[in-house]
């Protein structure tokens, strides 16, 4: 017997509607959070770095990149964040899916 994958354990979990509705409140704060390390790392800055151009302290660096942070950061914030390492935020709308 072969080992479900984590894809098939996510694709059977939301089914679940309440799962579902879990999963897409949290999808935009996750995505956020992974772009905004992947520019970072890219950038080939530290955390540490980072937060000496920004004049924070690294553990606040580290919190606004935690995905599993219950905080949503201010846009003047991640703002700051994408200026100091070379990007400017630009925000898209699109129509929600028909559920």
């Amino acid at each position: 017997m072969t080992r479900p994958t984590f894809s098939d354990f996510k694709k059977k979990a939301l089914k679940n509607p309440e799962v579902r509705a879990e999963y897409e409140e949290l999808e935009l704060a996750y995505e956020l959070r992974k772009q905004l390390i992947a520019l970072r790392k890219e950038a080939g800055l530290t955390q540490e770095e980072l937060a000496e151009i920004l004049h924070t302290q690294k553990s606040n660096i580290s919190r606004l990149e935690n995905v599993n942070s219950k905080t949503s950061p201010k846009l003047s914030t991640i703002e700051d964040y994408a200026k100091a390492i070379g990007y400017k935020v630009k925000i898209s709308f699109v129509p929600q899916a028909a559920t």
